[in-house]
């Protein structure tokens, strides 16, 4: 059984291979994120889709029916807890500082279960503001889903290409005024699946979306 060791150790792996990528800004990929039985558990969590109702464009316009490893979630379902145990461990978030740069002082942890039906579109936007770290993973692995990767903009305008997309591979970036991105339309084949970590400042209003709403990453 997948202990909490097993998943700090699996995403420090992953850090120290991350494959760093410089335009048209600094992101990196890593692989084999999590340990690999962890993949179908969290793929196969019984959150409900959104439904679109044919409108797109933000994530924002679903508020109501997103879905976060929350306090309650992290209690009532196993792998929840782990990955958010993990990624609010002193030795991880120390990883994140070192290996991507970034400064996690006074911040929580965040992490959203998108699950992207067709009809899903996101406009570019760069994440700048309260996310002090951005991280995408993906776990869908059906028909065509290799070719769901997050769109890359080389500016608001400017669509340069997809990151990859296959399960436990992540896309990483700490945001900034060029960190552009989103998911440029086209057709989902049954549920792209998604986990969406951040790291959010104090600025964060929507406390009960945290994993650890009262308490801080130990940076």
């Amino acid at each position: 059984m997948t202990q909490v060791e097993d998943v700090k150790k699996s995403i420090l792996d992953s850090f120290a291979q991350a494959e760093r990528h410089s335009e048209p800004y600094p992101y990196f990929l890593v692989r084999d994120v999590v340990p690999s039985d962890m993949v179908p558990k969290l793929r196969d969590l019984p959150f409900p889709a959104p439904e679109l109702g044919g409108v797109s464009g933000t994530r924002e316009v679903h508020n109501k029916s997103r879905s976060y490893f929350d306090a309650d979630n992290c209690q009532e379902h196993d792998v929840c807890g782990l990955l958010a145990e993990a990624l609010q461990s002193e030795e991880v978030v120390a990883a994140v500082q070192s290996t991507f740069n970034t400064d996690l002082s006074d911040t929580f942890l965040r992490i959203e279960y998108a699950q992207d039906t067709d009809g899903f579109w996101l406009e570019p936007h760069t994440d700048i503001g309260v996310k002090s770290f951005t991280m995408l993973l993906y776990l869908s692995d059906g028909e065509g889903h290799e070719k769901l990767g997050t769109s890359i903009y080389a500016d608001k305008e400017t669509h340069v290409g997809e990151s990859p997309f296959e399960p436990n591979l992540a896309m990483i970036f700490v945001p900034s005024n060029d960190t552009w991105h989103g998911f440029e339309s086209r057709p989902i084949n049954g549920l792209r699946k998604s986990i969406i970590i951040n790291y959010v400042t104090q600025d964060w209003r929507a406390r009960e979306q945290l994993a650890y709403p009262n308490q801080t990453v130990p940076a």
